[in-house]
């Protein structure tokens, strides 16, 4: 008897590419992209600067290799930049802008992940020998740690343009940018405009086995092109990789609002059963994170419990449960996981 594989729900980055992409990579045309042009990477980067309203694109191994190359590109050792004490930069790219750039990181506590320009004002600081340089704002949508929240246009726009009139460049996270295109229905451009430089996956929701992509100006890319040298991030018949994220763009995103809708379905059975409770409570995207009542152990033990029903979920913190839905989760597997998670909450 064949056993039932269990539903994994730990990251979207666990999304395997299909059979029509592994195809398209087979058949991709190839050259060396350090040395010469590889006709795919070109025709990928081309693509997105269009799809952006950016000048330029750069194809990289990962996101965290892009928000590390942006960084770069917009401070010098000694800077600083402001995010928001959630983002990924912070947490979860071990300090890297400390480690391999020199820079300085100013926190923001935003409640909702929601920047606001008041904020922002009061920790710009002034000229002066005796503090560092505030260089950057950089922001994420959609917020990891929020919950797959999708960061309010005007409050981006906003916060975007003060961050520009005090002097400071702008970069976005949008590892998971084309999520909030689907589940808010404004177009990648305008997501994109008011940022000097923006990072986005391929390797999540849509699908690709690896890469991402950092756009902006010329100017910029001709620099990141540069770090990623640097960074060890230049590759060559990366094609392959290229085929993939081209196929990602015309066959996967807007099949992200399934992935919306699964992780809905998964909040409004959270809702319903006891000793659990959703933080945050909104679930815009895919990502779905809940805290565990103390009766019910630590995130871990609670993790442990799921997988013996079944359901793979990460602890997200002491308290929190993180559970992410992707391509190939489909509605019996919600199905499944949802009885999974009422078990494991039954002691």
């Amino acid at each position: 008897m064949t056993s039932i594989p269990p539903v994994d729900l730990r990251s979207d980055t666990l999304t395997l590419p299909t059979p029509a992409m592994r195809r398209a990579m087979i058949d991709a045309p190839l050259g060396d992209d350090v040395i010469d042009v590889d006709p795919t990477i070109d025709r990928l980067q081309a693509i997105m600067a269009e799809r952006t309203g950016k000048e330029a694109a750069i194809f990289v191994p990962s996101g965290t290799m892009a928000n590390q190359i942006a960084l770069r590109v917009h401070c010098r050792p000694g800077d600083e930049f402001v995010c928001d004490d959630g983002c990924h930069i912070l947490h979860y790219e071990q300090g890297a802008y400390a480690q391999l750039s020199g820079l300085a990181a100013r926190p923001i506590i935003w409640p909702d992940s929601i920047p606001t320009v008041e904020s922002l004002e009061h920790v710009v600081r002034p000229p002066s020998e005796h503090v560092v340089r505030t260089r950057l704002l950089a922001l994420e949508n959609t917020h990891n740690k929020g919950g797959g929240r999708v960061v309010p246009i005007e409050a981006i726009e906003r916060c975007a343009a003060a961050a520009h009139q005090l002097g400071l460049a702008t970069h976005l996270d949008g590892a998971r940018l084309f999520n909030a295109v689907v589940a808010s229905g404004i177009p990648l451009e305008r997501w994109c405009a008011p940022f000097d430089t923006v990072s986005l996956c391929f390797s999540k929701g849509l699908g690709a086995p690896v890469g991402s992509v950092l756009v902006g100006s010329r100017e910029m890319i001709a620099q990141a092109r540069r770090h990623r040298k640097l960074f060890g991030g230049a590759m060559r018949q990366v094609g392959l990789l290229g085929a993939a994220a081209l196929h990602a763009l015309e066959h996967h995103v807007e099949r992200l609002a399934e992935d919306h809708a699964h992780a809905a379905r998964l909040a409004d059975a959270i809702r319903q059963i006891p000793g659990l409770t959703l933080e945050p409570e909104r679930v815009d995207t895919n990502i779905v994170i809940f805290r565990i009542d103390s009766p019910l152990g630590s995130s871990r033990q609670f993790v442990e419990r799921l997988a013996f029903e079944g359901v793979r979920a990460m602890p997200f913190s002491h308290e929190h449960v993180r559970l992410v839905t992707y391509l190939g989760i489909d509605a019996p597997a919600i199905d499944r996981a949802i009885e999974g998670l009422r078990r494991a909450a039954t002691i």
